[in-house]
């Protein structure tokens, strides 16, 4: 209740009136007086009703309310009439309370600060309220008493009384707060007084408010009776129902207190007479003394207690305890709040990078750059970074170097082939043989939370009805994700937020969507032959003269042996067909030393090649320049290659074009785009108009068997059309970009590989589109080392450097 129309009402225990700080007025003790007033001023009860020979603190706010009880107080008035509200969220008015309530005097009154009035009083009989009176918050009633009638000494009576004794003795036993209450009653009542008995024993009871009023409204001294002793009981059976609760949590506690006495005893026993080799019991201590070691997070420390304590309870001999044991074993194994420090110097992490790795240069910066960011931020955790690039040319090498610069352990898996996101995830534990997906592993296997982790072959991944390990790689690897990473078998969130995650892929165009937009690509285009005979000499032949049991000193090759053998047998974009051909020159060299054939120590000359490795796979390629041929450059999976694309005119009888090469449909458009802007401006290329009305013309790009695709071919097939329709050889150059119908000339890709093939095939001028200009001041000055190139916009350009 609140405002001016409600009152909020407070039971509370007696106040001490000896502290003079709490009252705001002095105590006003009141006289007692008689007779019973027939109209008395009501005060609403709203936990429970009072009884008569009840002695009560009450409590009451509201100011009109206080200066009304205040007022009535001081003018001599001690009674009031206590009566009990039907609901407490009503207001105040006759319709809300109960006809029968309770004469009080008014025993004692303090006025509290801020605590409203406190009144100490007692109840003294039963009336009844035949009319009520109520002006404002002033509520009275006309009432008239219900005096106990005099009774007649019997048998029932003696029982009931008893029996309410009885009960009331077994409820101190469960409930001593309640003997103070019987001292305070037995000193002012007698137990031969039935009527207060049962008026008493109803207030010690927990009943409901209904149920008191209903013991109030009761005035037959047998039918109180009888409903005391039923609300009684039941109090009784609340309490023994309390007590054995109680009984039983302190017994539990005091066993479980004596079993670890006494465990710690006999452990203690134990290891005094070295009889401390219970297996199983080890194994737990084992367990205990590796978790503590470990910051587990809070759900993980909660899941090990539990798996802990069932693993205790089973048997060794069930079949759920190798389960159980194996899952724990794997919890303690991971690196909880274990990490690698990160070593980023940027001097030594380059060191690091040249001492692994050589060639690549722009690749390194690009990595120290990336280094150098984590640097700053204090980290390099969450990031990913995605390497691209041919087979061979060094991806996981350098990933290695990466983890061994910034000092963290290095762990490598292939996701190549795999079809199931169990292998990611993990397999759940209901299964038989069930084990965590390869990210656990690695990290058990690291025993740090922050490992550089590289995944190979992202772009070979795939997906069945066994789920999609692409999908759930991305849980993996997304930064926003990771931090909860959830394995099925563990079902424990881990952390991965910390890994540095390297991703390798030979080509972007199979790679996850989602995955390249979360990582940060980093291309290795592959290797000029300076690079590769470089590498050859100062890390491969080291290394496989130590596999085949040779000194340093027993074999020597050349660096024109080298060249040569990277330039005629190995001319992937990689150097592991290089590495391929150096472990069979030292076979055949250990072969013949076996066989009294050679001396060591050696030196491998070229003529020595044939012997070893056989005829040379690439022949020395002439750049042919005749009539109808164009030489382009194209890009592969393997690196840069050249094209020579073949035009010939077959007969008059009619127009048209053919086109054969296994070539793509992007191609095929291309050569009819080249085919198209050619035929429309041959006058202005110094041909007759008419050439192509009755001309059909075949085109052919060889090497049939390899599929070819791309729109960078355009203006070598234009060129190629032309050098046929004006019967006049094209210049000695390569050349590569897409053509339009109008003549511009577009921006092409691969521009490294492409010029390492016009070097290999020993050209020396290139033509390129003129945006692509930008690209090839980004590469290494080795690169373009004696070409000239010329950048073209629009093919009048390419026409003016070819004829």
């Amino acid at each position: 209740m609140d405002n001016d129309n409600e009152i909020e009402i407070i039971e509370i225990p007696e106040v001490d009136i000896d502290r003079p700080e709490d009252i705001e007025s002095t105590n006003i003790i009141v006289k007692e007086s008689e007779p019973w007033p027939e109209r008395l001023m009501i005060l609403p009860l709203s936990n429970r009703p009072l009884f008569p020979g009840l002695v009560v603190p009450l409590v009451y706010e509201g100011d009109e309310l206080m200066e009304l009880i205040r007022t009535n107080v001081e003018q001599g008035h001690q009674y009031v009439g206590l009566v009990l509200v039907k609901d407490e969220e009503e207001p105040l008015k006759a319709e809300n309370l109960f006809r029968v309530g309770v004469l009080a005097r008014i025993r004692k009154m303090i006025e509290i600060e801020n605590q409203g009035l406190h009144l100490v009083v007692e109840g003294l009989e039963r009336f009844e309220a035949y009319k009520w009176h109520i002006r404002k918050q002033n509520l009275q009633a006309d009432v008239h008493y219900h005096i106990a009638q005099p009774y007649e000494d019997s048998d029932d009576l003696r029982a009931y009384t008893v029996a309410i004794i009885n009960t009331i003795k077994e409820l101190l036993k469960h409930n001593p707060l309640h003997e103070e209450a019987m001292r305070v009653f037995a000193s002012r009542f007698s137990v031969n007084q039935p009527e207060k008995l049962a008026d008493f024993a109803a207030g010690l009871t927990t009943a409901g408010r209904d149920e008191l009023q209903d013991v109030l409204e009761t005035f037959s001294i047998f039918e109180r009776m009888k409903k005391v002793m039923t609300l009684l009981n039941r109090e009784l059976n609340v309490s023994k129902v309390q007590h054995r609760i109680r009984s039983n949590i302190d017994e539990r506690v005091s066993e479980q207190q004596r079993k670890y006495f006494l465990q710690e005893q006999l452990r203690e026993i134990r290891q005094e007479l070295g009889l401390d080799s219970d297996p199983r019991a080890l194994e737990m201590d084992k367990l205990k003394a590796r978790a503590k070691s470990l910051k587990f997070s809070k759900e993980a420390q909660q899941v090990f207690n539990e798996e802990l304590l069932k693993l205790e309870m089973i048997d060794p001999s069930a079949p759920d305890y190798a389960v159980s044991r194996n899952y724990l074993d794997w919890l303690v194994s991971l690196p909880w709040g274990i990490r690698a420090r990160d070593r980023l110097s940027l001097p030594k992490v380059a060191r690091s990078l040249n001492r692994h790795h050589a060639g690549l240069e722009d690749i390194k910066e690009r990595i120290l750059e990336f280094i150098a960011v984590g640097g700053r931020k204090n980290g390099l955790g969450g990031s990913i970074v995605l390497f691209v690039g041919p087979p061979g040319v060094g991806k996981t090498s350098l990933g290695r170097a990466i983890a061994d610069a910034i000092h963290r352990p290095f762990y490598r898996f292939s996701v190549g082939g795999m079809r199931d996101e169990a292998e990611i995830k993990g397999h759940r534990r209901t299964y038989i043989g069930a084990m965590p997906g390869k990210i656990i592993q690695a990290l058990k296997q690291v025993e740090v939370e922050n490992p550089v982790i590289m995944i190979d072959e992202v772009d070979k991944m795939g997906a069945d009805f066994r789920g999609d390990p692409a999908s759930a790689l991305l849980e993996v690897l997304d930064p926003e994700q990771n931090v909860d990473f959830m394995d099925h078998y563990l079902d424990v969130r881990f952390d991965l937020s910390k890994v540095l995650f390297l991703l390798t892929a030979n080509q972007l165009d199979t790679v996850p969507e989602p995955l390249l937009d979360r990582a940060e690509i980093i291309r290795l285009p592959g290797y000029i032959t300076e690079e590769k005979v470089d590498i050859a000499r100062k890390h491969l032949l080291p290394h496989q003269l130590i596999e085949h049991g040779f000194e340093k000193s027993d074999v020597k090759m050349t660096a024109s042996t080298l060249k040569y053998i990277t330039e005629n047998y190995a001319r992937e974009p990689g150097v592991r067909q290089l590495e391929q051909l150096l472990k069979k020159i030292l076979r055949k060299i250990a072969h013949q030393v076996a066989m009294n054939h050679l001396q060591l120590p050696m030196t491998v000359t070229i003529p020595m090649l044939k012997a070893f490795i056989g005829k040379p796979r690439f022949m020395p390629e002439a750049l042919r320049c005749e009539v109808g041929l164009s030489t382009g450059l194209a890009w592969t999976a393997m690196g840069g290659v050249s094209l020579v694309l073949e035009a010939l005119l077959i007969h008059h009888d009619k127009r048209g074009l053919k086109v054969t090469g296994q070539l793509g449909k992007v191609m095929q458009e291309s050569a009819e785009i080249a085919y198209s802007y050619v035929t429309a401006n041959l006058t202005q290329f110094g041909v007759s108009n008419d050439f192509f009305d009755h001309a059909f013309i075949h085109l052919h790009v060889p090497e049939g068997a390899v599929p070819k695709d791309g729109p960078s071919a355009g203006i070598t097939i234009a060129s190629a059309l032309l050098s046929l329709a004006r019967t006049q050889k094209t210049k000695p150059m390569a050349m590569t970009g897409e053509l339009t119908l109008t003549g511009e000339v577009l921006p092409i890709g691969g521009v490294r590989e492409k010029l390492i093939a016009a070097k290999r095939l020993g050209i020396t001028e290139v033509i390129l589109p003129a945006a692509n200009e930008v690209d090839v001041e980004e590469l290494p000055d080795s690169v373009a080392e004696h070409l000239t190139l010329h950048y073209a916009k629009h093919y009048a350009e390419v026409f003016a450097l070819l004829f």
